[in-house]
């Protein structure tokens, strides 16, 4: 893009205006660290190992489903768990471990980034609800969170790591709604690699495209 037309498309909005889309952008930025920011838990699990931003796409997904099922309302739940960790861009991922010697100062650090953004009013409500836990549609963003942790550790069990099976103990209790402890009882007795593996002929892997 040109100077000249960098000038142009300044010279268009109020100072007021060029200011607040400069925040956009540092928010862009700060948004996309999430896929720089490791889940830290894994390094104490032993294997698997995922980022923020990962992590948070599947959640939002899995809450989209869980709302349709539940018959709560599925764009709010799949807000709720589109900016869960989004504070973790500047607060890192803080584990089990970490939790218990630290604080985190999240919505200190959610205030920060959304600050001149003009989001305030929209993300700040989502994770204040998040926090209270009592509305359906927190519950089942917390739930979407935890689902997503209980499919990652069933393929971790899947691959060897026996460690495994204590974590999924502990995040099947944490689950709130029975739309996601149903989905959770079938995650465990599912092979992971089912939905592409377990649903082609075997003899395919054989002959492929060969007759």
């Amino acid at each position: 893009m040109s100077e000249q037309h960098d000038q142009c498309a300044e010279s268009c909005l109020s100072a007021e205006e060029l200011t607040q889309l400069n925040r956009i952008v540092d928010f862009f930025n700060e948004v996309g660290m999430l896929r720089h920011t490791p889940r830290s838990g894994y390094a104490f699990l032993g294997s698997g190992k995922e980022n923020v931003a990962e992590h948070s796409y599947r959640v939002s997904v899995m809450g989209y489903v869980l709302a349709r099922l539940s018959g709560a309302d599925p764009s709010r739940v799949t807000f709720l768990c589109l900016f869960h960790d989004l504070h973790e861009a500047r607060t890192s991922d803080l584990n089990y471990m970490n939790q218990r010697y630290a604080t985190c100062r999240a919505r200190e650090a959610l205030e920060d980034s959304l600050e001149g953004t003009g989001l305030e009013e929209d993300i700040l409500p989502l994770w204040d609800e998040l926090e209270a836990a009592e509305s359906l549609e927190a519950r089942l963003a917390h739930d979407a969170d935890q689902l997503d942790l209980i499919c990652n550790l069933k393929a971790e069990l899947d691959k060897g790591n026996a460690f495994a099976a204590a974590w999924l103990d502990s995040a099947l209790q944490r689950l709130r709604s029975a739309e996601a402890r149903h989905i959770a009882e079938i995650v465990l007795h599912t092979d992971h690699n089912r939905w592409w593996f377990g649903r082609v002929d075997p003899e395919w892997w054989v002959r492929r495209n060969k007759k």
